[in-house]
């Protein structure tokens, strides 16, 4: 029986012939696996002593790298099933600032964001992509066919299609080009069947599970049915940002002509004559390029990348930002191919090749390619923010194993403007974000599933803080003085209390008897009392997630439907004063039920915003130093002045806008004027 197996399968080769694509000459044959369809994809097994490190838990690929130099997850405890670093293990708070905005870059290893791959045609997939709750103009209009062809990355929020449709999280796709394709699809079955299409869909893997769940039933409503990846352990990714991240980037990424072409393309010429951008914001919005590159151990240590400075080199990088030739050409992107994935990831060579290779090199010459040197497929996503002048961002998405050689090249090449390009964990992510104005997913979005999860763990954390310390040197948040004879703090002190704001909302909404107290407050208020504990050990969302598109077209039409009392949107504040906000912090809205603390802090607002001439504000001398006196005053009268004025200092008069802790200064509103928590209040440089 094996017998006549073998010698049919070698008929059918033989009836076969030659393939389409013949194989670089030298390049050994690959034995590809078929993926699994509609099923979870489980890691790679790794090495033995390494094996019991990641019983619960997987490895990113820098996870050495990382360890060394950063504080990683509790063993135990990992975070979204990785083991990710937390923050660098020295002061990094100013670097980071002025890496990621100023001069240098900042590069983080975000292997964990999950891939999910669909395969179809495409009448199924945009069905898909519509049910998900993506707007039909990005499907059928002509805004959107650029991202259709895949030239362009789409960026927005996707949703669940059954129930009460919740907004689920932020995602990226991208659709695999048409050219390519045509080049994978036989012309013979063309005629028979439509063609397929493949994108790539990218999610925080704290919310991959809810979005897999969704995709899967959905893709199997299409008719024809598509096909569901899971790519989570065979697509790795780079995120960087900075003046100095297209130039750490040039230098690690060399583009190579394909298997079946002659030249790099037009998407390899023109990230190879990008080395002037110093902030990817300038290039066309979320363009996308898709190219092969050589391993960049081969050329290791990095080597400054040259510059151009003259005009002519201005000009040209202009022309090309005009024109886009990307737009025009769309070559086979070799990161859709799961067999030119794995090809790269299983001909990458050990060190000790490298190395005896370069050895063999003339001194100060690198290495000649050789025709078994991977050819490595690599995308890269160029985003912008939605803040005027701030700085954009790549995304570098490669196969899983090659992410490791291509991050040594980027940390340690000296940039032009001094220095290497620093690590980000993170904080570092989160700080970023913040300084932007931008909310972090998913810490930022409480009204989604991943959010409240994030919150009820970070809230977990803060609590458990808070008991550690002891009573006298940790706030006593039932005894906070709120004035107006007000004590104890509305709801938790130490965690965003959206049960508390959720149930205020619903007694403040239905008429009853009861007192107001009992109407506003049904649970004790104490954060120590236990009912109130035992409700909350694992409570439900109370609230639903508005998108930042969503909620800025509610302010600026009042006409549309107002969204119901669960509903919140994430916006960004700016303080008046001086100082910042903590996170849990209240937020407040002018309060309805006193006119007179409305009109004090309505008064505090103008003061600010509005303040008087400082010509004719008439100030006092405040300082202790005694006050001159006449010369022919009598030495005992003298003395006795001076100890007058070191005892009773005069206060300040008519000095700018009331400050907190002054006694005139308006105290905190009610219960019910209670809109908001602060997620993210930090110092922003």
């Amino acid at each position: 029986m094996h017998a006549r197996a073998k010698k049919k399968r070698a008929e059918v080769r033989e009836q076969k012939g030659d393939s389409d694509q013949p194989e670089k000459e030298g390049a050994p044959a690959v034995l590809v696996c078929r993926l699994k369809k509609n099923a979870l994809l489980k890691p790679e097994q790794p090495p033995a002593k390494f094996r019991k490190r990641q019983k619960h838990k997987a490895w990113l690929p820098t996870h050495v790298y990382h360890a060394k130099r950063a504080h990683m997850t509790e063993p135990k405890h990992p975070l979204w099933r990785f083991a990710i670093p937390l923050s660098p293990t020295e002061k990094s708070f100013r670097k980071t600032h002025r890496a990621g905005s100023l001069r240098g870059c900042v590069a983080w290893d975000t292997s964990y964001v999950s891939t999910i791959g669909l395969e179809g045609v495409e009448s199924s997939l945009l069905g898909l992509l519509r049910s998900l709750g993506i707007n039909e103009d990005a499907l059928s209009g002509n805004r959107m066919t650029k991202w259709r062809a895949g030239t362009r990355s789409w960026h927005g929020w996707l949703r669940e299609r059954d129930g009460e449709k919740n907004w689920i999280s932020e995602v990226d796709i991208v659709w695999c080009s048409q050219e390519a394709l045509l080049t994978t699809t036989d012309c013979s079955s063309v005629k028979i069947k439509e063609k397929k299409k493949k994108l790539f869909m990218r999610v925080h893997p704290s919310a991959f599970l809810q979005l897999w769940t969704e995709v899967l039933k959905d893709a199997k409503i299409q008719r024809p049915p598509a096909m569901v990846e899971d790519l989570r352990f065979e697509l790795g990714s780079i995120h960087l940002t900075g003046p100095g991240s297209t130039e750490a980037l040039l230098a690690a990424l060399k583009p190579v002509p394909g298997i079946s072409d002659e030249s790099t393309g037009s998407h390899g010429k023109t990230w190879s004559s990008l080395g002037l951008v110093t902030n990817p914001s300038i290039l066309p919005q979320s363009a996308v390029l898709a190219f092969n590159v050589s391993d960049p151990r081969l050329r290791y240590p990095p080597q400054p990348v040259k510059i151009p400075v003259s005009e002519s080199a201005n000009d040209e990088l202009l022309q090309i930002l005009a024109e886009w030739p990307p737009d025009k050409e769309r070559p086979a992107q070799s990161i859709f191919d799961r067999p030119a994935r794995l090809t790269a990831s299983r001909l990458l060579p050990s060190q000790k090749a490298i190395n005896r290779r370069k050895g063999d090199a003339l001194p100060g010459e690198f290495p000649a390619p050789a025709p078994t040197d991977p050819q490595i497929p690599a995308l890269l996503l160029a985003s912008q923010s939605p803040i005027s002048g701030a700085q954009g961002s790549w995304t570098l998405i490669l196969p899983w194993k090659c992410v490791l050689p291509v991050w040594h090249h980027i940390i340690y090449y000296p940039l032009s403007t001094g220095g290497n390009p620093r690590f980000g964990c993170l904080d570092e992510t989160r700080q970023i974000a913040f300084e932007q104005g931008l909310p972090w997913f998913p810490g930022d979005y409480p009204g989604t599933h991943a959010g409240w999860e994030w919150e009820l763990m970070e809230r977990a954390k803060r609590k458990a803080d808070w008991e550690k310390r002891p009573k006298g040197k940790r706030v006593a948040w039932e005894s906070l003085d709120l004035g107006q004879a007000k004590k104890g703090e509305i709801g938790l002190g130490w965690a965003c209390d959206w049960e508390y704001l959720s149930l205020s909302s619903q007694a403040t909404a239905k008429e009853s008897t009861t007192t107001q107290e009992e109407s506003i407050n049904p649970t004790p208020k104490s954060p120590d009392d236990p009912a109130r504990a035992e409700k909350s050990q694992n409570p439900p969302c109370p609230i639903q997630q508005i998108p930042l598109q969503q909620s800025a077209r509610l302010l600026a039409n009042p006409n549309l439907i107002c969204p119901t009392s669960h509903d919140i949107a994430t916006i960004n504040l700016t303080l008046l004063s001086r100082g910042h906000p903590i996170t849990c912090a209240r937020i407040y809205r002018f309060p309805n039920s006193s006119p007179a603390l409305r009109i004090q802090w309505l008064a505090l607002a103008c003061s600010i915003l509005h303040p008087p001439n400082k010509r004719h504000l008439k100030t006092t001398n405040t300082s202790t130093k005694p006050a001159s006196h006449p010369s022919n005053e009598s030495h005992p009268l003298r003395t006795a002045h001076t100890a007058y004025s070191l005892l009773h200092p005069k206060e300040k008069t008519n000095d700018g806008p009331l400050q907190p802790g002054q006694p005139d200064y308006p105290s905190v509103p009610e219960a019910e004027d209670l809109i908001g928590f602060v997620t993210t209040g930090n110092y922003d440089l």
